[in-house]
């Protein structure tokens, strides 16, 4: 067998390290959950934004409700903003990329639902309008972000602010409470 590169070490040391912090915001994630949970159960939707990484977190969540993430139950309405390659290209275009998700939330969203932002630094300038546009019209804001929670968390009701300044393990840690989001949300399905 051969030596083990010591990056595997380092990055499985540092999950855990930002892991036991998260670990200290376990009330949001309950939080946000209970926020989602009562806005489906009143007729709302759940919409989400972010860019790269962040978009596909995005899409995963939006799937996990849209289908089922652990048990068999009616569909709930999630919706990521990040997959319609139309509206995007088209509001970035006409538009300005900074728009791409605050024109989506004005056509789409309605009072009671919810808007989570995903953005590592949460200064992501489509999300920060994003949010903007959702208070405007009477949605409750999420945040997901890392350690600080830039303009975003000032915008929104909550924000889950990962204590970690490194991309990748903010991303394991938004997909994680994603899920406990997820599951805490179907448990009454």
């Amino acid at each position: 067998m051969t030596d083990l590169n010591p990056i595997i070490a380092d990055r499985f040391t540092e999950h855990l390290e930002v892991f036991g912090k998260t670990m200290e915001h376990m009330d949001t994630i309950q939080e946000i959950a209970y926020r989602c949970k009562a806005a489906l159960e009143n007729g709302n939707k759940i919409l989400f934004c972010g860019n790269g990484g962040s978009a596909a977190d995005s899409q995963h969540l939006a799937a996990e409700l849209i289908c089922r993430f652990k048990k068999e139950r009616r569909s709930l309405a999630g919706i990521a903003l990040t997959t319609d390659t139309s509206a995007l290209t088209a509001i970035a275009n006409d538009y300005d990329f900074e728009s791409v998700f605050a024109r989506q939330v004005e056509g789409l969203g309605r009072t009671g639902d919810v808007l989570i932002g995903i953005s590592t630094s949460g200064n992501s300038k489509n999300v920060v309008k994003a949010a903007e546009m959702a208070r405007s019209i009477g949605m409750h804001t999420i945040a997901f972000t890392g350690e600080g929670g830039g303009k975003l968390a000032e915008l929104c009701d909550i924000t889950l602010a990962i204590p970690s300044n490194v991309t990748a393990r903010i991303q394991e840690m938004h997909i994680l409470a994603g899920h406990i989001i997820c599951e805490i949300i179907e448990e009454d399905y």
